[in-house]
C-alpha cells in the first residue's frame, strides 16, 4: 500500500521491555569456556549479556515486556485484541508461547500465536499486524519479541555460547490516520537454501528428544558464524535498501535505524553498505549480546524512553536469523 492511502496505518504507541536478572560479563565467561574478553569484544562487540533466573520462562518475560508496552501506551489488557509473539525457545512445543502471554497479561478471547523467524521473528509480527490493521480489524495489538536462548547454548562451544542473551521487548500498536505516523513499508524473506548454518536442530520431528539427540548435544543453538555473518551482511543492506525504495525515501531521510543486534562487525557493514552513519543506529549489542527475536524491541524502547526519537521520525529496522529469514520496516514514530 502506497504512502498516503486512505486506509488505517499501524502506529507503535506503547514500548516495554523485560531485562533478564543475571548479568553475565565476558570475564565470568572466561571461567566457564575457553575464551576471552578481548577475543569476545574484538569479533563481537559484546561485553555481557543478561541471563533468566532460574524457574523464570519465556513467557514471564513475554508477558513483563507486553505489560510495559500496555502501561505505556494507556491502554489496559482487556483492550488487547491481537497478541504475536516472535519466538525460537517457547514454553513448550504446544501451545503457542502466546497464549500463556494473554492469561498472564489478563487479556480477553483474541487471536494469539507464535512467529518462528528467529531473529527477524518482531519485524514478521509488525508486518501481520499491519496487515490486520489496515483490513480494520485490529484496535489494539500487541507485538512481542522474546527469546531464552540461556537454556539452549552449549558452554562447550565458544563460538556461540558467548553471544546470545535473554531478554524481551514488546509494542502496543494501534490503527491511526495521520500520514505522518505508523507503518509505511514492510519487506519479508526466506531463503530456505541456508536452513542448516543458523538451528536448533533437536527437539522437533527430525530430532525428537530421546537419548540419541540429547548424546549428540542437538538440542543446543548450532551456527556457521562465517555463513551467517555473509548473508546476514548481504540480505539486511538488500532488504533495508528494498524498503527505501518502496516508500521513496533516500537513506538522507532516515532518522534511526533499529537493527538486530547480533554482532557489531555486522552492523558496521550494513551502516557503509546504506550509507548511513553509524550515529543514527540504535545500538545496545554491548549491554545485552544477541537475543534474536527480542534485540530490535528491546533497543526500541531503551531509545524510546531515553527520548531519542521525535514524532514523525523516520525509523528503519532490519534483522535477519534462522531459516535464514529476514525483513525490514519503516515506521514513521
Amino acid at each position: 500500500m502506497a504512502p498516503g492511502d486512505q486506509m488505517p496505518r499501524a502506529c507503535i504507541t506503547g514500548t516495554g521491555r523485560y531485562e533478564a536478572e543475571r548479568v553475565v560479563s565476558n570475564f565470568d565467561l572466561e571461567k566457564m569456556v575457553d575464551t576471552s574478553d578481548e577475543w569476545i569484544t574484538e569479533r563481537t562487540g559484546i561485553s555481557e549479556r543478561r541471563m533468566v533466573a532460574d524457574g523464570v520462562l519465556t513467557s514471564d518475560m513475554a508477558a513483563g515486556a507486553a505489560a510495559g508496552a500496555l502501561e505505556s501506551s494507556g491502554k489496559s489488557p482487556e483492550e488487547v485484541d491481537f497478541i504475536v509473539v516472535g519466538t525460537v525457545t517457547g514454553d513448550q512445543p504446544l501451545p503457542a508461547t502466546a497464549a500463556f502471554v494473554q492469561k498472564k497479561i489478563g487479556a480477553g478471547q483474541c487471536p494469539a500465536f507464535d512467529v518462528s523467524a528467529a531473529c527477524a521473528g518482531f519485524i514478521y509480527g509488525i508486518s501481520i499486524v499491519d496487515k490486520f490493521v489496515r483490513l480494520g480489524e485490529i484496535k489494539c495489538g500487541v507485538v512481542v519479541g522474546v527469546e531464552l536462548l540461556s537454556r539452549f547454548l552449549d558452554f562447550e562451544d565458544r563460538n556461540t555460547c558467548v553471544l546470545f542473551g535473554d531478554g524481551a521487548g514488546a509494542v502496543v500498536i494501534e490503527p491511526v490516520n495521520d500520514p505522518d505516523r505508523g507503518v509505511v513499508s514492510t519487506n519479508l524473506y526466506t531463503d530456505g537454501q541456508h536452513t542448516d548454518i543458523l538451528a536448533i536442530p533437536g527437539g522437533g520431528s527430525r530430532y525428537p528428544a530421546n537419548e540419541a539427540s540429547l548424546s549428540e548435544r542437538l538440542h543446543f543453538v548450532k551456527m556457521n558464524g562465517r555463513e551467517v555473518f555473509k548473508v546476514a551482511v548481504r540480505n539486511i543492506a538488500s532488504a533495508a535498501n528494498e524498503t527505501l525504495a518502496s516508500t521513496g525515501l533516500s537513506s538522507g531521510e532516515v532518522d534511526h535505524v533499529v537493527m538486530h543486534q547480533a554482532n557489531m562487525r555486522i552492523i558496521d557493514q550494513v551502516a557503509q553498505r546504506l550509507e548511513i552513519p553509524l550515529d543514527k543506529f540504535v545500538l545496545n549489542i554491548k549491554k545485552y549480546g544477541n537475543t534474536s527475536s527480542a534485540s530490535i524491541p528491546i533497543a526500541l524502547d531503551e531509545a524510546a524512553r531515553k527520548g531519542r526519537f521525535n514524532r514523525g521520525d523516520n525509523i528503519l529496522m532490519a534483522g535477519l536469523g534462522g531459516g535464514i529469514s529476514w525483513g525490514s520496516a519503516l515506521v514513521k514514530w
